[in-house]
């Protein structure tokens, strides 16, 4: 039975999610990093919040997690390389929380509108300062969403209820998507000129970070107003600051910090500046919503193998799941014969083609454990999740092509080519009676074989006397033949035997097996 560590608060639902889907869990909240460390290796899955911090060191000690579910959007505090590199799937829960966080957004730009909080607090002090808080209607002025994913999305939605105009700066927003919302697509330098309003809605990156500072300020309107309940690094502090107390930026709203829990901020005391403490997702109804969705996500892969959220692999549904099942064999299969009959020379490109049924479904799944079976002799700890990072980090070209109709006798059919230091390799499968996976090709000479544990891999010439004498050999050393595949492109030349036996086969059998005069390679494989 799976697993689970719950080390951060979270509602006591998704505890019951755990255990009603078969998974065993522990609640260990407020645990030190060297306690965490002490016990994680006993956990196949981790939920958190964002209090845990999934380092390197934590993650070298877990030895059997498969899985961080953060329940949350942000995963800050989670080492995703690290935990790519040893295999461990990183999930989030990007939905969740969309909804709270993007009524805070709209809460913090009525705020900084009319002056909200200032006003509360001179009213409650005894004070009658009507006119001092000027604010501005939101009504056909202009907002500019940086970022118009799940969040960004709802507060355009919003924002159109108010009757604003929106204008949006996302690399990823199709020009469909943004018909479809009612958004104007525009570049970031004429959102900066535009608009009166600035709302940011985008992850935390390099190519994010500090997107707002000294430069991108300049090009506002004057008396923009900024609002920023998604990333505090998102902002240059010292940079808002110098626009506010210059009047280049009248207002501005934050909901996170450069550094949490921000105890102190040069941006505080600021009358300009409406601060809360990292509330976006803060409503009862989030917080119920992404620790069941984190249960079930996790449980679902521990339990079915479907992924969800994933930051870090391919998602994979539950419906596909089952689906997926024994092409992802086939795939494993095919990867681990072609790695076999490639480990020896250094890898350059590999290609995977998909046709008939197999092009029809979700392969970026059957692609990772394609990889996983072709790296697997030469990396033993590769899996699905680290197998295309460690491709690319070997500059290994990885490419796979979908084709939904089949030129041959097969409804499906997967194809692996390997490109090495001056060869060429392919393998090719089918599935029969789409559940068993088979071998139909290799190096382009027809095989059909069945892959199982222990088999005997040879190229030969086509010539009378090399199935005695391989018969013999096996023979005299006890080693007892369940099948023997045969397959050759043009009499007399070159050929491929597929022999399935029943035990393991010792090295110095295949040393006698490559002696036969007509046998040009011979390999032991176990799978």
């Amino acid at each position: 039975m799976p697993k689970v560590l719950i080390s951060d608060e979270l509602s006591p639902a998704a505890a019951q999610i755990f255990r009603d889907r078969g998974v065993e869990v522990d609640v260990k909240t407020g645990l030190k990093k060297e306690e965490l460390i002490e016990i994680i290796g006993q956990y196949d899955g981790l939920a958190i919040r964002s209090a845990t911090k999934v380092t390197a060191d934590v993650l070298a000690a877990a030895t059997n997690l498969k899985v961080v579910g953060r329940a949350g959007i942000g995963v800050d505090n989670v080492d995703i390389p690290a935990a790519t590199a040893r295999g461990v799937v990183v999930m989030n829960t990007p939905f969740g929380n969309s909804i709270t966080t993007a009524e805070h957004a709209i809460a913090m730009m009525f705020a900084i509108a009319r002056d909200i909080p200032a006003a509360n607090a001179s009213t409650q002090a005894g004070k009658w300062e009507k006119n001092r808080f000027m604010g501005v209607e939101l009504y056909a002025k202009t907002l500019g969403l940086i970022g118009a994913g799940n969040i960004g999305s709802i507060v355009a939605d919003r924002a159109q209820g108010l009757k604003m105009q929106v204008v949006a700066y996302d690399p990823f927003l199709t020009p469909e998507r943004a018909l479809e919302m009612g958004v104007t697509k525009v570049e970031l330098d004429e959102l900066f000129a535009r608009a009166d309003f600035i709302t940011l809605h985008t992850p935390l990156t390099d190519g994010t970070r500090n997107i707002i500072n000294a430069e991108s300020i300049a090009k506002m309107k004057d008396g923009v107003r900024i609002i920023n309940c998604a990333r505090g690094g998102l902002i240059v502090e010292e940079d808002l600051l110098a626009a506010l107390n210059s009047g280049k930026v009248a207002r501005a709203a934050l909901d996170v910090f450069a550094v949490e829990p921000a105890k102190q901020n040069i941006l505080f005391g600021n009358e300009n500046v409406v601060c809360t403490p990292h509330l976006g997702a803060s409503t009862t109804e989030a917080q119920e919503n992404v620790a069941l969705q984190v249960a079930e996500q996790m449980s679902a892969y521990l339990i079915e193998g479907a992924v969800s959220n994933a930051l870090n692999m391919p998602s994979v549904t539950a419906e596909e799941a089952p689906r997926l099942r024994p092409y992802m064999k086939l795939a494993a299969q095919l990867g681990s014969l072609a790695g076999k009959l490639s480990a020896e020379v250094g890898i350059r490109k590999v290609t995977i083609e998909y046709e008939g049924n197999a092009a029809k479904l979700n392969t970026r799944p059957l692609t990772a454990i394609a990889l996983q079976g072709l790296l697997g002799p030469i990396m033993p700890s590769v899996n699905m999740v680290n197998a295309p990072v460690i491709a690319k980090e070997r500059n290994i070209a990885v490419a796979d092509t979908k084709l939904e109709q089949t030129g041959g006798d097969y409804q499906t059919l997967m194809r692996i080519t390997v490109e090495m230091d001056g060869k060429t390799r392919s393998v090719a499968g089918t599935l029969f009676a789409d559940s068993q996976p088979r071998i139909v090709s290799i190096k382009g000479i027809t095989v059909e074989a069945e892959v199982t544990p222990h088999m005997l891999y040879v190229t030969n010439h086509d010539k009378p006397g090399f199935i005695g004498a391989l018969g013999t050999i096996l023979g005299d050393a006890g080693i007892n033949i369940a099948t023997f595949n045969l397959g050759r492109a043009v009499a007399g030349e070159e050929a491929i035997c597929l022999v399935a036996v029943d035990e393991a086969i010792p090295a110095a059998v295949v040393e006698k097996v490559r002696a036969i005069p007509q046998v040009k390679q011979a390999q032991a494989l176990d799978f």
